[in-house]
């Protein structure tokens, strides 16, 4: 009996020291009033990005939800706006797998939408699962539709300014080497799927990274989020059914819960004066040193060249003749009494935000970049 109360009593231990190191997540504080603000999050109909989106809500942000289902981001939406008694909470249609879903979303957002404070990419994927696309599926959703996104809503973020831009990455970035042979290859089978999506994670640092090179000066700041293990849909959204039931308690006790998971992406999106700090990786609300192959500036600018190319973008980043027209550049600053255009995207009409606080109290920035190890 004693010896089983000593082993009890270690298991007990081992699973708060676990729990408190690695599941816990630190409650993310930052801005407290979001009012007059707007907010994109996509994959915001479960999991981390509802639960993001929810904190942005309870704000007082207008929220733009924006997911590949309607049927599901509608439901979340109303969930959403009778949970934090917010009701400027929208759906609108946005599959990162098609880019011509992309340059939709993003024509029907800028018709409609006059602000655009915050953009957290969140949306991911890590399977491929049964279908079989002439492209690299893991790395079109991870990584080239969030790019295509940012470029295309990036002049309403310059003149709504300061704002922000978030990449929801991994740890798994740290297993990541991009091929630029390869880069858009199908991929096939497990293991090139376990690659895959590591390669795409590190996309998401090299992405952040370059994308603070190129808005230096723009009050447009952005950073790559590690959420931590989180007991999300992705988790166990490609294991096999039979071992789920096995699965889902030993992820409930060591995995994260979705609300802890959305921590770091908030605080990347509201905590005020890292904005010296665009273009990091951070993870429990701190910022964190990364692999030395996320530090690589040259790979970062060839990973934006060859971005570019696969989105459809042409050298002086306009489209390319073969595709679909891109949203005009908004041009005028951000007109808070501008009307909003009504479109088949939104899930329903709503009146215009007020003015608000700029969303950070630094009024300069400087960008700094971590030197290699030695």
């Amino acid at each position: 009996m004693e010896a089983l109360l000593l082993g009890a009593g270690l298991l007990l231990g081992a699973y708060v020291l676990v729990y408190y190191n690695l599941v816990k997540a630190p409650p993310c504080g930052g801005i407290a009033s979001l009012r007059g603000r707007t907010a994109v999050v996509t994959g915001a109909n479960s999991g981390i990005g509802k639960m993001t989106a929810l904190e942005l809500a309870r704000r007082g942000a207008r929220v733009v939800l924006a997911c590949r289902s309607r049927e599901r981001g509608e439901a979340a939406a109303f969930d959403l706006r009778q949970e934090s008694g917010n009701n400027e909470i929208i759906f609108m249609a946005l599959d990162l797998a098609s880019l011509a879903s992309v340059r939709a979303f993003a024509t029907a957002f800028l018709s409609s939408e006059p602000r655009l404070d915050i953009l957290i990419h969140n949306a991911g994927i890590s399977s491929c699962g049964r279908t079989h696309k002439p492209f690299n599926l893991m790395l079109r959703v991870n990584h080239i539709g969030p790019f295509l996104l940012t470029h295309l809503l990036l002049p309403r973020l310059k003149t709504c300014a300061p704002s922000r831009v978030v990449v929801v990455s991994s740890a798994a970035h740290r297993r990541g080497r991009l091929d630029f042979t390869r880069l858009d290859r199908p991929v096939v089978g497990w293991r090139q799927e376990l690659r895959a999506y590591a390669d795409s994670k590190l996309a998401n640092v090299l992405f952040a990274r370059e994308l603070a090179t190129q808005l230096e000066g723009t009050g447009v700041t952005c950073y790559a989020a590690h959420p931590g293990p989180v007991n999300s849909e992705l988790f166990l959204r490609h294991v096999p059914g039979w071992l789920r039931p096995l699965l889902r308690p030993l992820a409930w006790l060591v995995l994260r819960a979705p609300r802890g998971g959305a921590q770091t992406p908030l605080y990347c999106a509201l905590q005020e004066g890292i904005e010296p700090l665009s273009g990091r990786y951070f993870a429990n609300c701190h910022v964190e040193e990364v692999s030395p192959a996320a530090r690589d500036d040259r790979a970062a600018h060839r990973l934006w060249e060859a971005s570019k190319r696969l989105a459809g973008l042409g050298p002086g980043e306009e489209a390319e003749p073969d595709e679909e027209p891109q949203p005009e550049d908004p041009g005028a600053p951000c007109s808070l009494s501008r009307p909003h255009s009504k479109e088949p995207t939104v899930s329903e009409p709503h009146p215009s935000p007020q003015s608000s606080p700029d969303l950070s109290k630094v009024t300069h920035r400087i960008h700094v970049k971590t030197e290699p190890e030695p």
